[in-house]
C-alpha cells in the first residue's frame, strides 16, 4: 500500500476493524518511511451477473434500477430504509449465489417478487402488476387471492 503522503511502498497495518456490519475492513496504517498515519477501507469486489432482458440484449445488474423500482413500489408504505437496504442486499446475494454469469431477467424479477411478498405485500402486488403487465382487475384479484392463500 503506497504511502498517501510520501508515495512510498512500505506501509504497515496498526489496527483492523470489521465495518458496514462486517461488510468492510478498516485499517489504520503507518508509513515506515515519513511515520505517518493513514486509514484504509477494504470491500470485497463481487461481480453480478449480467441480465438477459426478455428481448434477448444483455445488460449489467443495475443497483440504483433496483432501487428506484423497490422504492416506487414501496411509496408512501411503512417499510424503513433498512429494510428496503436490507432487501437489496439480499437480492444481490441471491444473484450472486447462483454461480452464473447471466441471469434472465425473469430469474431476477421473480427474486425480488419473493423479498416484497415478506416486505410488504401491497408493495408485491404493485410491483406484479407492472412486471406481469396485468391487463384488467380480474388479474390483480387472481395475484391477490394467491397471496391470501399463502399468508399465515
Amino acid at each position: 500500500m503506497f504511502c498517501p503522503f510520501c508515495n512510498e511502498q512500505e506501509t504497515k497495518v496498526i489496527d483492523s476493524r470489521l465495518v458496514a456490519e462486517g461488510h468492510q475492513i478498516r485499517r489504520r496504517r503507518e508509513c515506515l518511511t515519513c511515520k505517518e498515519r493513514f486509514t484504509t477501507f477494504e470491500i470485497a469486489e463481487l461481480v453480478l451477473p449480467k441480465v438477459i432482458k426478455r428481448d434477448g440484449s444483455r445488460e449489467p445488474f443495475n443497483e440504483e434500477k433496483l432501487r428506484a423500482g423497490l422504492q416506487r413500489a414501496l411509496e408512501k408504505r411503512p417499510v424503513s430504509t433498512e429494510s428496503i437496504e436490507k432487501a437489496i442486499n439480499d437480492i444481490k446475494s441471491g444473484l450472486r449465489a447462483t454461480g452464473e454469469r447471466e441471469v434472465e431477467s425473469e430469474f431476477v424479477g421473480n427474486i425480488i417478487m419473493d423479498n416484497l411478498k415478506e416486505l410488504d405485500q401491497v408493495a408485491y402486488v404493485r410491483f406484479a402488476s407492472v412486471y406481469r403487465s396485468f391487463e384488467d382487475i380480474r388479474e390483480f384479484g387472481e395475484e391477490i387471492a394467491r397471496l391470501g392463500k399463502k399468508a399465515p
